[in-house]
């Protein structure tokens, strides 16, 4: 699977371990940076690039670090077709992909560490969408809110 990566200054340390494990674990990786620690870097400016790319088709999904989590999380989800969820625990990062089709995990480099990351990754990149009707009519359903925010401009 090909997995986009993104972080700013907190997730680059992080970021640098997801990327090596995802390779060992035979996946393919797309680092859209950061690369160096730059303070005054903003978590939108490493999100966005790390979204759209799992929007066009770039990568499978996507994986953004940042200090908490929560930042990315909101940045990834205003674009549209994007279902990005911070993820602290193995069930959620999961769970999150087979029910509700989550395409983009997003990690706080603040709140746990490489270990734990590298187990949420794994969650997340082996877990597939359950085909369950009770799933996929709540997708739908997803689906039209955004469909209906887009049509009403927002």
């Amino acid at each position: 699977m090909k997995i986009a990566l993104g972080a700013d200054h907190h997730g680059v340390a992080l970021k640098a371990e997801v990327a090596a494990f995802l390779k060992e674990s035979g996946h393919e990786v797309l680092d859209l940076g950061a690369h160096d620690v730059v303070p005054d870097d903003d978590y939108p400016d490493r999100t966005v690039p790390v979204a759209r790319a799992v929007i066009a088709g770039e990568a499978e999904r996507g994986i953004v670090i940042c200090g908490s989590g929560v930042g990315a999380a909101i940045a990834a989800n205003k674009i549209p077709g994007v279902r990005a969820s911070v993820c602290h625990d193995t069930y959620s990062a999961r769970q999150g992909v087979e029910h509700d089709d989550m395409n983009v995990l997003c990690l706080g480099a603040l709140i746990i560490g490489s270990n734990i990351a590298k187990d949420l990754v794994a969650g997340f990149v082996d877990a597939t969408l359950d085909s369950h009707p009770r799933f996929r009519r709540r997708l739908e359903k997803v689906r039209a809110l955004e469909t209906e925010a887009q049509k009403a401009g927002g």
